[in-house]
């Protein structure tokens, strides 16, 4: 499960916070229905299922898809 700031702290982590924005905001996702990832979050779609439909839209390697986002572990 993938909180919704865990989506937002993958975005800015991936496109930056600026871009990420933007791509959230504009790209149309084919796997969502022809929605934006807001759109998406907007209707109820989880976030986990938002991030891996822009990943995929974007090319994002597999290895930057898991885990991205979530906070350090604490020490």
């Amino acid at each position: 499960m993938v909180k919704l700031s865990e989506f937002w702290n993958a975005v800015d982590t991936e496109y930056g916070e600026g871009y990420g924005r933007v791509v959230v905001r504009d790209l149309v996702l084919p796997s969502l229905d022809g929605q934006s990832a807001e759109e998406a979050l907007r209707a109820g779609v989880r976030p986990r299922a938002v991030w891996l439909a822009l990943c995929e839209a974007t090319d994002v390697p597999d290895e930057r898809r898991h885990g991205v986002g979530l906070p350090e572990p604490r020490k």
